[in-house]
């Protein structure tokens, strides 16, 4: 019996425990941190063991194959002894792709993957049967392990594709690439790229590739290697020939010869980016043969994604909006170029490595405060502190929030959009974007 070793007791981890236990494999689960409850209950209902809080070496390095979770890097010590002794490390894609015959369709890129994977599914569960999974939902895994769709829209991140190997997606969507988590790639940018392009290295000339081509770190990539996959470009900018472009406000879809063309006014999304999200879901759907008429009715009523841009409540007519998932520079550039009112800006937490060049236009045109909220927003002050008349700093949510009341006029935005990871003060930024929503409505 082949012995399965998960280092990290969360979603991921417990799931491929189930898949792994039910597939014949000796499994042992092993978490430096606390393992949640619920995760236990479900170890301990399944019998399967499990340690936390500590590491047992020489019960994780007696292992055949280990399931590292996404957080964990490389350059950590057991790691480094996992890779000594010459022992296959996976991710959870890689683990579950082996036990699936279904359509894989992975989502990667810098910003808007969870917005286009969960459109995607949107789009896909009108007709076929389709899993959501990867970085969202319910775990890749025990999905393949209970339901086993024929489809599965995964949204992946260049964490987890760092651990595949044999891992090949029918269909490889990379939305855009810009700098972000450099402090697990040695502070090398082309390290990151390369990690993102790892969704296609395992595709053949029967696999798709959709991807951003006004997004000039792609391209050049693309000038300088080559793919097997059959590309299918999306721009704002270009006509292309193969793939989506925009033409007088409507999206023309093109693969081989058949055309779809759907207006940008009906899309329930707003701003330029999710334009672009829309067209890479379409393209994934129109490849999947789902109908025109659906593709246009679901981008129709599609609600967004918590977290992402969500506007929470209108109090004395200021717009409250709740962006924490922008976790890096990129994704508040998004976020700032949408706003049309005078905003009040909420930012901080873990900075890696952010140059906040980009945003200076936007915060000279359209900031009239900013709250920072981290434990070092010393480089927020550096940057930006000239360039408002209101920068206050706070460790605190609610007071964030109460500062913003104050602060914030009849029609402006307040806008939580924090550039940065949320570890220093929350648990993710799930719980950063619950806790202003929470302290908004408690106004």
């Amino acid at each position: 019996m082949k012995r399965l070793v998960i280092l990290g007791g969360g979603e991921s981890g417990v799931g491929t425990a189930l898949l792994g236990k039910a597939k014949g494999y000796e499994v042992f689960v092993s978490d430096k941190g606390r393992i949640k409850e619920k995760y236990k209950d479900v170890l301990l209902n399944n019998e399967i063991e499990f340690e936390d809080e500590k590491h047992t070496e020489s019960k994780i390095l007696n292992a055949d194959i280990i399931m590292k979770s996404p957080g964990i890097p490389d350059k950590v010590d057991l790691v480094k002894e996992i890779h000594k002794a010459g022992i296959k490390v996976v991710s959870e894609i890689e683990f579950a792709s082996k036990f699936t015959n279904a359509t894989l369709v992975a989502i990667t890129g810098s910003n808007g993957k969870t917005t286009t994977a969960t459109l995607t599914h949107h789009l896909l569960k009108q007709e076929l049967s389709v899993g959501l999974a990867g970085n969202i939902g319910d775990s890749f895994a025990k999905q393949v392990l209970d339901e086993d769709y024929k489809n599965y829209v995964l949204e992946i991140s260049s964490f987890q594709l760092d651990d595949i190997i044999d891992f090949k997606p029918k269909i490889a969507v990379l939305t855009n690439i810009t700098p972000d988590h450099l402090d697990r790639y040695d502070y090398k940018f082309e390290n990151y790229i390369a990690s993102k392009f790892r969704v296609v290295e395992n595709q053949t000339e029967d696999d798709y590739f959709i991807y951003d081509s006004d997004d000039q770190v792609i391209e050049e990539w693309l000038q300088n290697n080559s793919i097997q996959s059959k590309k299918l470009p999306f721009s704002l900018t270009k006509v292309v020939e193969q793939g989506a472009y925009i033409d007088n406000n409507n999206i023309i879809i093109t693969i081989d010869n058949n055309q779809i063309i759907m207006p940008t006014e009906n899309i329930t999304l707003e701003g330029k980016h999710n334009v672009k999200n829309a067209m890479a879901a379409s393209t994934v759907a129109h490849l999947l043969k789902i109908r025109k008429q659906t593709i246009r009715e679901s981008l129709e009523n599609f609600q967004g994604v918590e977290h992402r841009l969500e506007h929470v409540l209108k109090i004395n007519k200021v717009q409250y909006i709740n962006d924490s998932k922008a976790t890096n520079v990129n994704a508040t550039y998004f976020a700032l170029d949408s706003m049309d009112a005078p905003t009040v800006w909420i930012v901080g937490g873990v900075d890696k490595g952010n140059d906040y060049k980009e945003l200076f236009p936007f915060v000279n045109e359209k900031v009239k405060a900013i709250i920072c909220l981290g434990v070092d927003n010393a480089k927020l002050f550096e940057a930006f502190g000239n360039m408002v008349d209101v920068i206050i700093e706070t460790e605190y949510m609610s007071e964030a929030v109460k500062i913003a009341y104050k602060v914030a006029n009849t029609g402006d935005n307040v806008l939580l959009s924090p550039a940065c990871a949320s570890f220093d003060l929350f648990e993710n930024y799930e719980d950063r974007g619950r806790q202003f929503k929470n302290a908004v409505r408690n106004l």
